[in-house]
């Protein structure tokens, strides 16, 4: 935790986070601003509003930039590249169809759903749905029903695996700020995520098909049908996928299962993050890369270039870090402790709503993910906390950080441009979807804590 050095009136550290926050939504929405920059004028406006000195918010501005991209930076590079690699081999691809065959035509939903759960683990969410939709597309068509009945459980798989299982970032990014053990967050977020891919994926996406008859879209009403010869094998996609989680859960076993401690050292250097995601990009190159025709310079190329939108990623994740140490470092972390204190609620509900609030507030879940966690870290009450419990805060956290997808979210432009939808329709499409899996995920983690 970190120690604050700048004491000033309780009220007004309230009105100025709250300044600072409005400004942060005004900028954003009605000015039209980037939002990295809109970030770090609202984070500047905050301490100065604060009465901090000047000195000290020059210097939590260069520790959030630093804090937050130390435990993300080589993620995102490393899952940009992997994920260029799987796209261009058609490895995701594979992985649908694989599942769409032994699943059957009847339960695509279902497949389409743990599809999209293990495309995310290693790709952002906007790449992986950019990749599985035109298979959503193809067997709506097929079907002959609304498109809703298939994309709505992909977009479930995808929001579960990018918000509630590590490697991605923003889990990682979480559990290393509140101190939980990767291991046990990854077990956690498949339990959690199972529950609410299940219920925002295939029973939902019934539900609201039925709805509203929303056909496949022109530009993919004519796509071709997938070469399926020329695609890699389901066994060694989902063996590459899984290299990082696995080499992450042996780390966690090594500290406990008897035979493994012998080798722990090992463990704990493959299974630190961004080794085991190397291994499994280096994995990938040669069995999905070099293996089907790519040589190392087609290769270098692709993975080059799919650097190029980490940027903006890398920037606004780091503005929302230095916007969650403007609060802390101001005192506001120690307000929010003493009157979460004063109140019944558990508080992995509390770190369900604080999410909540910044994710409809600023929009980008990672980032609703970095400012909720840097908020519930500054409370006194949680050192105490068991492990488990805070797993569970992790989960409460992604859970938060999902729901509420709004206009402030690129997710749901996409969405909206991808399927052919008004913004009413999104609204109850894609926003309610987000939310089920929100509030699923919380409600399974509030389960568990009870058991802390």
């Amino acid at each position: 935790m970190t120690e604050t050095l700048f004491t000033a009136d309780p009220a007004r550290l309230v009105l100025s986070a709250l300044f600072g926050l409005a400004l942060l939504l005004i900028l954003i929405i009605k000015g039209k601003f980037q939002p990295f920059v809109a970030i770090l004028i609202s984070a500047l406006a905050i301490g100065l509003a604060a009465g901090m000195p000047v000195k000290m918010i020059t210097d939590t501005v260069t520790k959030g930039m630093g804090k937050t991209l130390e435990g993300i930076a080589m993620l995102v590079g490393l899952g940009s590249m992997f994920g260029a690699i799987l796209e261009i081999s058609g490895g995701a691809e594979r992985v649908a169809l694989s599942m769409m065959r032994k699943f059957g035509e009847k339960r695509a939903p279902w497949a389409l759903g743990i599809t999209g759960m293990v495309v995310a683990i290693p790709v952002f969410f906007d790449a992986g749905l950019i990749i599985l939709i035109p298979l959503a597309f193809s067997i709506a068509k097929r079907a002959k029903k609304s498109v809703l009945f298939f994309v709505i459980p992909l977009l479930a798989g995808l929001a579960v695996g990018h918000a509630f299982i590590p490697p991605t970032p923003g889990p990682v990014l979480v559990a290393n700020i509140l101190g939980v053990d990767l291991g046990l967050v990854i077990g956690l977020g498949l339990i959690c995520g199972t529950v609410a891919m299940i219920c925002a994926g295939p029973v939902f996406g019934n539900f609201i098909g039925r709805k509203f008859d929303v056909p496949v879209p022109t530009a993919y009403s004519e796509q071709p049908e997938f070469d399926e010869d020329k695609l890699p094998s389901f066994g060694t996609v989902v063996s590459i996928i899984m290299i990082p989680l696995v080499l992450i859960l042996l780390n966690t076993a090594s500290s406990v299962v008897p035979f493994l401690k012998a080798i722990a050292p090992v463990l704990q250097f493959l299974g630190t993050p961004f080794v085991a995601l190397l291994l499994s990009t280096v994995a990938a190159m040669f069995l999905l890369g070099l293996r089907h025709g790519f040589t190392m310079g087609e290769l270098e190329k692709v993975m080059t270039k799919s650097l190029e939108p980490t940027g903006l990623i890398l920037l606004v994740t780091a503005g929302g870090g230095v916007l969650r140490y403007m609060l802390q470092d101001s005192g506001l972390g120690d307000i929010i402790g003493n009157a979460v204190a004063a109140t019944p609620l558990p508080l992995v509900v509390v770190a369900f709503l604080i999410a909540i609030a910044v994710r409809i507030a600023i929009g980008s879940a990672t980032v609703a993910m970095t400012m909720a966690a840097g908020i519930v870290a500054a409370m006194p009450a949680v050192a105490g906390l068991s492990p488990l419990y805070l797993a569970c805060m992790v989960m409460a956290i992604a859970g938060g950080s999902t729901a509420f997808s709004h206009v402030n979210d690129s997710g749901f432009w996409l969405v909206k441009s991808l399927c052919g939808l008004d913004e009413k329709t999104t609204f109850q499409t894609w926003t309610v979807m987000e939310t089920v899996v929100g509030v699923c995920g919380f409600l399974v983690a509030l389960v568990i804590s009870f058991f802390a």
